[in-house]
């Protein structure tokens, strides 16, 4: 997760594996909205799971300490959370939901965006001779861990990783995929539109954005900021994106139980009559 002043790109979150069968349930709509890390009193409505969830983001110690390190070094600090191992969104697998797309063959094939990859589990997962994925990251110690430990897989050829800020990049091709997963909740949520913006750059006009959206949930500040369908739409619709369906996660790990929602967005394209 990451705090991210303008000109920044942040690091993901990264959580992990098993492998049901996603529903494809209607949009649904979930209208909240603060930031944070301080507790807040419980929404009626919540179960005890959903409030327990909740204060695992707001209590965490080691999120705790790298929302302390952003603040003091705001320029600087992801890379110096790789520095001191400081990476609680990195759990050593991909997120299983896009293992699960990729295996039920769900994914567009085509080339495919990580922005904020980490170590680049997720990158990985996704590649295939049908499928070239590029990681995008701002810390060089997380790019060189990135190319260790995808070097040996028998995929490697179909993955490529990349020092930039996503803010500032200009990739030389388009892509037909996006996937953002603890992105957008990790910059600072003015930068939400500006992260809109880029998105539908880097798109080809056919494309599709797939957000796994995290954390939904009621606490104040970040990172990671707290997120809703809403907060998504807010920014993805003047841009010309609609919700091809948002359901929730059923493959959500651990503490992210009830807090993930799998949202898929293409842009609505005109064609002339003419």
């Amino acid at each position: 997760m990451r705090t991210v002043s303008r000109g920044m790109i942040s690091n993901a979150l990264r959580f992990s594996f098993s492998i049901p069968n996603i529903l494809q349930l209607p949009i649904s709509s979930v209208r909240t909205r603060s930031f944070g890390i301080r507790a807040t009193k419980p929404k009626m409505g919540k179960n005890r799971e959903e409030v327990e969830n909740d204060n695992v983001i707001k209590s965490h110690p080691r999120v705790n300490k790298l929302q302390q390190l952003m603040h003091i070094e705001s320029s600087g600090g992801w890379e110096k959370c790789w520095e001191e191992g400081l990476t609680p969104w990195d759990i050593g697998q991909p997120a299983p939901i896009i293992v699960h797309l990729h295996q039920s063959g769900a994914l567009p094939k085509g080339r495919a965006l990580v922005p904020g990859c980490g170590t680049g589990y997720d990158v990985v997962a996704m590649a295939s001779p049908e499928r070239y994925v590029v990681g995008l990251e701002i810390s060089d110690i997380a790019i060189k861990k990135a190319e260790e430990l995808s070097s040996s897989l028998p995929n490697a050829k179909f993955v490529s990783f990349l020092k930039a800020d996503f803010f500032t990049w200009c990739p030389t091709e388009l892509f037909d995929l996006i996937f953002d997963y603890t992105f957008f909740c990790a910059i600072e949520p003015e930068m939400r539109a500006a992260w809109a913006q880029k998105i539908k750059d880097f798109l080809k006009p056919d494309g599709e954005l797939i957000t796994l959206m995290f954390p939904i949930s009621d606490h104040v500040g970040g990172p990671p900021y707290k997120v809703s369908v809403s907060d998504y739409e807010e920014v993805l619709q003047p841009m010309g994106f609609q919700a091809i369906s948002i359901v929730d996660n059923k493959l959500a790990i651990g503490p992210r139980k009830g807090r993930e929602k799998l949202g898929r967005w293409k842009r609505s394209v005109r064609h002339s009559l003419l």
